[in-house]
């Protein structure tokens, strides 16, 4: 009977916090879906009629619209792979007692703290501009012809800034599991003559897969939303190519004034982030059940 009551309390005192966050998050959802059924363009707002499936219509007939899923979804798996790849290898260096291991881990760690429209303007101004970028010095000093990354590679050059950004996330997350494998079982393993390739793919790689899951989910959830980094660098272009799904409906919105049908994309960006989270869900919970 007390634990009921304790239960029932936990309740009551959770329910203005519980009621809150949904007010926060349905009043905006609602509002998107209102007006993804609106004709309302801030050009002309006092004109609002009702548009039925015609904002869908015209976002889905948009010539950027696949090009923009597809975008995202290549900065979404080379990122990802990225970070996963790198955080390991970064934490594997890490987890070595060497010295000034402090300072190393600081400066490993400090690019998550940089905003992302900094981030974006040190790359695109400092180290990939096709003249005087710290890419551009590399390349002539080899007697290469400099790349103009934003124009040829716009794409990748998003990949890696906002890998860039995010490494320093998945090594904190892999570094910290890494240094909860029992040191008597790698000290087992080598007693057993196995080298370093066969544990870590034996003994490391498996005690790190609920980090790697779990950083997977993160980042995926952010990284279906990167779009200060394509604004700063190449506006969506050249044309399309580096153009996403934000982007798009930020274009829709604020350049072409299109309330409803950028909300209707919102709403079409909703959904598919959705389904993405559901299989990552259901793939972190396989995992964590192990």
């Amino acid at each position: 009977m007390a634990t009921q009551n304790t239960r029932g309390l936990a309740r009551i005192m959770m329910a203005p916090s519980v009621g809150l966050l949904l007010i926060w998050m349905i009043v905006p959802l609602a509002m998107t879906l209102w007006f993804s059924f609106q004709n309302y363009n801030l050009l002309n707002p006092g004109n609002v009629s009702f548009a039925g499936l015609f904002n869908y219509q015209y976002f889905y007939s948009d010539p950027a619209f696949f090009q923009s899923i597809w975008n995202t979804l290549v900065i979404v798996v080379g990122v990802l792979a990225i970070t996963v790849i790198g955080g390991i290898a970064i934490a594997l260096m890490l987890d070595q007692p060497v010295w000034g291991q402090g300072i190393v881990r600081i400066l490993v760690i400090s690019p998550f703290f940089v905003m992302p429209p900094v981030a974006a303007l040190v790359w695109k101004n400092m180290i990939m501009h096709p003249q005087y970028g710290v890419f551009a010095d590399i390349s002539r000093f080899f007697g290469v012809q400099p790349v103009d990354w934003f124009g040829q590679y716009p794409l990748l050059s998003i990949v890696i800034i906002v890998a860039w950004q995010w490494l320093p996330f998945a090594t904190l997350i892999l570094l910290t599991a890494l240094q909860s494998l029992d040191g008597e079982q790698k000290e087992a393993a080598e007693m057993d003559g196995a080298n370093f390739f066969n544990r870590f793919i034996y003994l490391t790689v498996p005690h790190l897969a609920r980090s790697i899951t779990v950083v997977i989910l993160i980042q995926t959830i952010f990284l279906l939303g990167v779009y200060a980094e394509i604004l700063v660098t190449t506006n969506g272009g050249p044309g399309y190519a580096s153009t996403n799904l934000p982007f798009l409906i930020y274009r829709t919105a604020l350049l072409g004034y299109d309330v409803g049908g950028a909300s209707a994309g919102g709403i079409i960006a909703v959904i598919l982030a959705n389904i993405v989270a559901f299989f990552l869900m259901r793939a972190v919970g396989k995992n964590l059940d192990k």
